[in-house]
């Protein structure tokens, strides 16, 4: 045969090895829906065929079993860089030596060396190398039918599993390959690419696969390891290409950068403890007492351990159970304070990595605490580069305007009716809870989720099938996200911020509720915070702020939240809205912490709030620290929530039975004139024994002598708390550490007993036993700051005028604090120190006690009926400008 037609022979076997013009055309378009169908090896009666798509590769070679001796050379059938050819036999365990550069075959010699599968290597003119590499397209998929089927029907609940990138190792006859695996739903895209650090960014030489009618675009990438950056290009109808990073990332770029990164859980737990206690605690029967916070400006400058071994110190001091942290999935918007997230599944880079994060909890719960987070399900933001229009259509928002678009905050709304959206939601719940032991979710914006109509006006908002304004869909969403929680990890808590009158928020789903496990009272805060704000001359016309919340208190499972979103927006801080000066406020604050501790619910306050922080807060800027340690007031505050904190972790009354009426009961609801409130909490300690808890608040500026109140039994009852203790910075007006109860009735009570009480003041009394008094040893009083920083140093007409009404300071021994003692892990029994304005030696006794039955108070009842006492209409962050 001639040199011409064996050129023309091996011209038209390279033809026939080449796929149709019509299918090259699809795959360089990126329109294809199966690159592995062209690419890859491919049995032929000869043989087998391979094509490989290297576009900057002078010549590629298949090594069969990865043998170079055997190497066989593919043909370039087009420029763009797509070789073909036939190789003998099957091919077996395969790779491919790649040469690009300026170099020939064999002239830069072989290193050997495994690069990644994708890499586009150097330019032509470049120095001559050699790589050899392994095959994507000749590797299986990696989700299975059943995977599949799962996700169609929403019920996908590892879908973290099989979706994202996963880093994989696979052993073959030539040895293992380790690599990553990308799979991404985009269900309406003509195609889906992968790109990244691995190609050079180049996007459109690693084309991925459609697996069926999924949506789902898979595709697995030898070489490709730990924290590779990577974005999906994905081809919409419109024919346009979008950068869009990966829905299921689980880390990612450090803002305002918005790659993903591949990332592995690498992280060895040590809190085996902590779990196992935490799946028998049954929340609502035990203390919770929540220090919210916002990682950045907590102590800025910090990574998640650095913030952790801080916090667990502070948390020693100040004495909380759980903290509860501001959105922490990444957000590019740090005025946002992360509630726009845009990877769901990936913890803000901006304190370290995943692993730093699981770090973070650990440590919390290996020193005692709970964690809980703010999780965000209804709505996100607009960003291009994101979830929006991820295939170039309405994906993971509803396509009606009217029901996918968040008018106050400019962002979109889930759509919580397609099955593949709700499995994402629902997933990234259990992911936070499973991944990284997360002890509970608090719901943000619950209220919006639930109206069709919330913040819009007629004729902006679709009804629902039966015309109403509810919106099924999420509800049924709510429903299964709650159900499969509780399902999945017992002893985890899920909290709703809703801010309307939502029937059974807090009920159980097979009752037809929500089923959370407990809901924000918005109504107790806004009646609270306005009563509180009020001088105290005028309290008195608006007594029924503070009795009303006890007319709804059992009707759902309460967090009393003072939360970020009271201190934010010209709201001011704590302190500045207590009225008077310096002293009065610090007195305020200190009355409305005991009085909230005290009141059915568990209790939440945000970050400065534990030292009365006076500016109002800033994700921009720390909290002004130096005050605790500096002013007495301030300082006075931190020591009072510390003793607060034990001594409502020790005392079961104020806790076992938070959520039954049967634990409440009033002593005097109706004294108006004198702005003071008297209640108890029942409860029952480990050994079944009931507890009870008198608490009595006087929101007046003035001290109250001789102030006779009813008490369930006679006998000795120690002062354990006194807000207005010299120790906190109080004037020290109070009953010596301890008062006797006769039998005389009162307020309905078989007994009672005369107190002094200090202005702006509460007290807390529990009984001594009945055979005689049995206390505990008193906390040695400290020097001032002994609880360290993190860092080192319709309104009535006839109100009169407004009156400066200044309590009487009366000398004291100096300012002091008293010690922190140990705090025990949730759940379990911790002794604290005794609180005592004259004697700091008066200990805490231990409760056997029996009250005596049927003991409830008059009620307060607001203009003669019942309403819901909430106000406001939006959810944690309505209407504010941080959130664009």
């Amino acid at each position: 045969m001639t040199s011409d037609g064996l050129r023309a022979t091996r011209a038209a076997e390279t033809a026939a090895h080449a796929p149709d013009p019509a299918v090259t055309d699809r795959l360089l378009g990126g329109a294809h829906h199966d690159p592995h169908g062209v690419l890859g090896a491919h049995p032929h009666a000869d043989g087998t065929i391979v094509r490989v798509l290297r576009p900057h590769a002078t010549s590629v070679a298949v090594l069969p079993d990865g043998e170079r001796g055997a190497a066989h050379e593919l043909t370039k059938v087009h420029e763009a860089g797509l070789f073909s050819g036939l190789v003998p036999g099957s091919g077996g365990d395969y790779r491919l030596l790649v040469r690009q550069g300026g170099g020939s075959p064999g002239a830069a010699g072989s290193a050997g060396s495994v690069g990644s599968a994708g890499s586009a290597g150097s330019a032509a003119g470049d120095a001559a190398q050699e790589l050899v590499v392994d095959d994507p397209y000749r590797w299986m998929p990696t989700l299975g039918e059943m995977d599949l089927h799962l996700i169609g029907e929403g019920r996908h609940e590892r879908l973290w599993d099989v979706l994202g990138a996963h880093v994989r190792r696979y052993d073959t006859a030539s040895g293992p390959v380790t690599g990553t695996s990308f799979a991404v739903w985009a269900p309406n895209a003509r195609g889906v690419r992968v790109t990244g650090d691995f190609d050079g960014w180049a996007g459109w030489t690693l084309p991925m696969r459609s697996l069926g009618t999924s949506g789902i675009w898979e595709i697995f990438l030898p070489g490709v390891d730990v924290g590779a950056r990577y974005k999906y290009r994905v081809l919409g109808p419109d024919g346009r290409w979008r950068d869009k990073a990966d829905p299921m990332a689980f880390a990612t770029e450090i803002p305002p950068q918005t790659a993903s990164v591949v990332s592995t859980d690498t992280h060895e737990w040590g809190d085996q403890e902590w779990m196992t206690a935490r799946a028998a605690r049954r929340a609502h029967e035990a203390p919770m007492s929540v220090y919210e916070m916002h990682l950045g400006s907590w102590v800025p400058g910090l990574d998640y351990r650095e913030i952790a071994e801080r916090l667990v110190s502070y948390l020693d001091g100040t004495g909380f159970t759980h903290v509860e942290l501001l959105p922490v999935a990444e957000h590019p918007f740090g005025g946002s304070w992360g509630y726009q997230v845009t990877s769901y599944y990936a913890p803000t880079s901006r304190f370290g990595t995943p692993d730093d994060f699981r770090w973070f909890v650990d440590r919390l719960h290996r020193a005692g605490y709970g964690v809980l987070v703010d999780w965000v399900p209804a709505h996100f933001p607009r960003d291009e580069w994101a979830l929006a229009r991820f295939d170039g259509t309405a994906c993971y928002e509803h396509a009606d305007p009217r029901r996918g678009e968040q008018p106050d905050w400019g962002t979109l709304v889930f759509d919580f009716g397609r099955n593949e959206v709700r499995n994402f939601l629902v997933a990234n719940a259990l992911y936070w809870l499973e991944s990284f032991h997360i002890d509970g979710l608090r719901v943000d914006a619950v209220a919006s989720m639930l109206y069709l109509d919330y913040s819009r006006a007629d004729g902006q908002w679709l009804p629902n099938v039966h015309g109403g304004r509810e919106n099924l869909d999420a509800v049924a969403f709510l429903q299964e996200m709650n159900a499969t929680v509780y399902r999945e990890h017992p002893g985890v808590v899920t909290i709703a911020e809703e801010s309307t009158a939502w029937p059974g928020v807090t009920r159980p789903t097979y009752m037809g509720g929500l089923g959370f496990g407990f809901k924000w009272n918005m109504g107790w805060m806004h009646d609270t915070l306005d009563y509180t704000g009020r001088d105290p001359i005028h309290r008195s016309y608006h007594h029924n702020q503070m009795t009303f919340s006890l007319m709804y208190a059992f009707s759902e499972n309460y967090v009393l939240p003072i939360s970020h979103d009271e201190v934010v927006h010209g709201k001011g801080s704590l302190w500045t809205r207590m009225p008077g000066d310096d002293w009065n406020k610090a007195a305020g604050v200190r009355a409305l912490l005991a009085y909230m501790w005290a009141h059915p619910g568990k209790q939440l306050l945000f970050m400065g709030g534990e030292f009365g922080q006076p500016r109002e807060w800033s994700e921009q800027r720390s909290l002004d620290w130096h005050l605790q340690q500096e002013e007495p007031l301030h300082g006075g505050i931190t020591a009072l929530v510390g003793d607060l904190n034990r001594a409502y972790r020790d005392q079961s009354a104020l806790w076992s039975r938070d959520t039954t009426p049967d634990g409440f009961a009033w002593i005097d609801a109706n004294d108006a004139t004198g702005n003071v409130f008297s209640f108890l909490r029942h409860g029952v300690d480990a050994e079944g024994r009931a507890t009870v808890l008198a608490c009595i608040a006087n929101f007046s500026g003035a001290p109250r002598e001789d102030y006779r109140v009813g008490l369930p039994f006679a006998g000795n009852w120690t002062e354990l708390v006194n807000t207005d203790a010299g120790s906190y910075g109080g004037s020290g007006v109070g009953n010596l550490g301890r008062v006797r109860a006769e039998q005389r009735m009162w307020h309905g009570q078989p007994a009672s007993a005369v107190l002094r009480l200090p202005p702006s003041g509460v007290l807390w009394l529990v009984p001594e036993e009945t055979d005689g008094p049995v206390t505990s040893a008193a906390a040695p009083a400290a020097e001032s700051g002994s609880v360290p920083p993190p860092l080192p140093v319709g309104e009535l007409p006839d109100e009169p005028e407004d009156t400066d009404v200044e309590a009487p300071i009366t000398p004291d021994d100096g300012f002091r604090a008293v010690s922190p003692a140990p705090v025990p892990p949730a759940g379990t029994d911790g002794t604290g120190p005794a609180a005592g304005d004259d004697e700091p030696d008066a200990g805490r006794v231990s409760t056997s006690i029996n009250p005596a039955p049927g003991t409830v108070g008059t009620r307060a009842v607001r203009n003669g009926s019942f309403v819901t006492g909430t106000s406001g209409t939006g959810g944690s962050d309505t209407g504010t400008a941080s959130r664009d």
